[in-house]
């Protein structure tokens, strides 16, 4: 049975950027993800970079000694990143693919091609009692693979529709929605929770929020960009009201 409510996980990375950006302790990511709890998230999402470029490892630590949400820690598949989630056991664990000379996450993780070495790497994190998501593109051999190696959530990467639908090229932008929704209702038949994000923004939310098979979206730029101007509870509280709007 597919869910009618929708999730919505909060990606506090780029409060740590600002704050990296000068130095010091200000703007607080944990402050932020405190808010974000108050003003309608679900859940906290944060990315421990191998660079350390916005989230810190102190930032992990205060999140797990404060949150009262689920923390969906993303990481990359490296042995690092594995023993510092093993140590702190969060709700959730993403695994994303990962550049030093990316600006943001660029597309899904090649499961496929990395199918038995991934195998191995999440089996500790399940044992542990995280729950085991993979960050793919909407492809099927992604998601069959994500599937036999014993993930129990994908999410799938928004970005190519995003940018299209800010590009204006609207047949692109469709064709990648029609994608997600064949490709949601993949992954939910084989067992799968179906998560999604990257680039969503007030814009382009519905669509891809109205997906029966989605269960959490999860937003981060966008939102922490809108603070500046709204404030950020006035600014999840509007992502909040479109995506409870398009499932209804």
């Amino acid at each position: 049975m597919v869910q009618s409510s929708l999730r919505l996980g909060v990606n506090i990375d780029h409060v740590a950027t600002v704050r990296n950006a000068r130095g010091g302790d200000t703007p607080d990511p944990v402050r932020a993800a405190r808010l974000a709890e108050e003003t309608g998230a679900d859940g906290i999402t944060a990315h421990l970079r191998e660079d350390r470029r916005h989230i810190s490892d102190r930032d992990i630590e205060r999140l797990m000694e404060t949150l009262t949400l689920p923390l969906n820690f993303e990481m990359a598949a490296t042995a690092e990143m594995q023993a510092i989630a093993l140590r702190h056991r969060p709700h959730a664990v993403c695994i994303v693919p990962e550049k030093r000379e990316e600006r943001t996450t660029e597309g899904g993780l090649e499961v496929a091609r990395e199918e038995n070495q991934l195998a191995h790497f999440i089996a500790p994190l399940r044992e542990a009692g995280c729950r085991v998501s993979i960050f793919i593109a909407a492809d099927r051999r992604q998601i069959e693979a994500a599937h036999r190696i014993g993930a129990q959530v994908i999410e799938l990467h928004t970005g190519a529709y995003c940018d299209a639908h800010a590009e204006g090229d609207f047949a692109t932008r469709d064709r990648e929605l029609a994608k997600m929704r064949e490709m949601a209702a993949l992954a939910h038949d084989l067992g799968l929770e179906v998560h999604a994000g990257h680039g969503l923004t007030y814009d382009c939310v519905q669509p891809v929020a109205a997906l029966p098979q989605v269960m959490e979206l999860n937003i981060g730029h966008f939102l922490i960009g809108e603070a500046i101007f709204l404030g950020l509870g006035p600014a999840i509280a509007e992502m909040r009201r479109l995506m409870d709007a398009a499932r209804a």
